[in-house]
Parts: C-alpha cells; sequence; structure tokens
C-alpha cells in the first residue's frame, strides 16, 4: 500500500527537499503540496491524504490551528495523520499541536531514515515518535498547563482499570511497549491490547494524545515522575 502524503511549509525549498526524499520510495507518494494551513484546508477538500509533513509557523494560518481542525473529530478512520515539523529549540508551537490532534513531531533536520520510519509509524497508528523526545517537550512546557490541583478530575480515568492505568503511566514517561512489556513482566500483545483499550475509553486519537492527558490531569508530572 502507498502511504499518500501532504507537504504543508511556506518553504518551497524545504518542500522541495523532502518530496525528492519522499519519491524514492517505493511506499510513499507526494500527493499534495501547499503554502499555509488555508491551502492545505482547500486541498485537502479533493485530495486524499494518509500523513501531513505540517510546519508550525506560516502565513495566514500557522500548523497549529490548521492541525486542529483537520483533526477536529479526528476518531474517523480516514482523517489523515498530522506531523509536526519543529525548529531545533523545540517550542511551544509544537507542544500546542500535540494537543491539537497531532500524531508526532519531529526536527526539521532529521536525518531522512528517521523522517521515513516516523511517516510509516504515524500512518500505522503504532506508536509515538521518538518517545522520549516527546517527554522532554512536555517536561518543558508542563508549566503552560492550568494547574491540576484546580480542576476537578477526569471523569474517564475512573473507567480505566488499575492495570490500565499503571500502562498509561508507562506510556506517558515516554516508554515503548516492549520496555512497558518488560516492566510489568508481560507481553508485548498484551501491552499493545492494553493501550488500545485506553486509547478507546479515553476516546483518544492515539498515544501523543494520552501523554498530553496524563500531564493535563496531574497523573504524570514534569520529569516524568508518576502522581
Amino acid at each position: 500500500m502507498t502511504i499518500r502524503v501532504m507537504l504543508v511549509d511556506d518553504q518551497v525549498l524545504l518542500r522541495t527537499g523532502f518530496r525528492m526524499v519522499l519519491a524514492a520510495q517505493p511506499d510513499m507518494e507526494v500527493v499534495a503540496e501547499a503554502g499555509n494551513g488555508v491551502e492545505a484546508l482547500e486541498v485537502l477538500r479533493a485530495t486524499q491524504v494518509d500523513v501531513i509533513l505540517m510546519d508550525v509557523r506560516m502565513p495566514h494560518l500557522d500548523g497549529v490551528e490548521a492541525t486542529r481542525r483537520i483533526c477536529e473529530g479526528g476518531q474517523k478512520k480516514d482523517a489523515p495523520k498530522v506531523l509536526i515539523l519543529t525548529t531545533f529549540d523545540l517550542d511551544e508551537y509544537a507542544f500546542s499541536a500535540l494537543k491539537a490532534g497531532a500524531s508526532g513531531f519531529m526536527l526539521k533536520d532529521v536525518p531522512p531514515a528517521e523522517l521515513l520510519a516516523a511517516i510509516r509509524a504515524v500512518e500505522s497508528g503504532d506508536a509515538v515518535v521518538a518517545p522520549s523526545t516527546t517527554r522532554r517537550l512536555l517536561d518543558r512546557f508542563t508549566p503552560m498547563l492550568p494547574a491540576t490541583s484546580a480542576e476537578p478530575s477526569r471523569p474517564e480515568l475512573d473507567r480505566l482499570t488499575d492495570r490500565e492505568r499503571e500502562v498509561l503511566l508507562l506510556v506517558a514517561q515516554g516508554l515503548s511497549n516492549g520496555e512497558i512489556a518488560a516492566r510489568l513482566v508481560l507481553s508485548e500483545a498484551t501491552v499493545k491490547t492494553h493501550v488500545g483499550r485506553i486509547l478507546t475509553k479515553l476516546s483518544l486519537r492515539d498515544r501523543v494524545q494520552a501523554v498530553v492527558l496524563a500531564y493535563e490531569t496531574g497523573l504524570v508530572r514534569a520529569g516524568g515522575a508518576g502522581a
């Protein structure tokens, strides 16, 4: 199956470079491009896309708001997955995009092999892209979240079993399925089943959203510690 990719970035040269890398892959095809969020939304109305490589800082409509609009009602199976491309400083725009529904993020200077692996991972919905990097980003910007002590707890969390809460805590700390399996002495398939049930019960799109929720509810605090 060919992964249909859309490039959204206001830098034409950067889009050209990404297009050349993707064109060399037998399982990928660049089916659309856009220079800002407004153009991206217009193109998506007439184009079937699996994965969007989305810049965050663009004129007219930035990548955060574009991601939010694309991911609204994102439980639909045919909704494209968004992979955010951010700058070296891991700015707050990337964090906001994760909250808006992006499936992951990578630095713009990522090696081609890592970018291709990320696109395939996001398309499959298998795992968070670079979970340890995601954790560092969340640790840095957790202070931007409202104080959890002043907020009521999310009732959805009460629907999780003790084991599911344990798995969610480890997911939020950046552990992969294999690492969670080793920590809890479970099979990797069992962990994957637990993760799927967590996402279903909490009405979350993917593991990134589970990580964000864990931080917002205070289940995990900055530094990766459990509440």
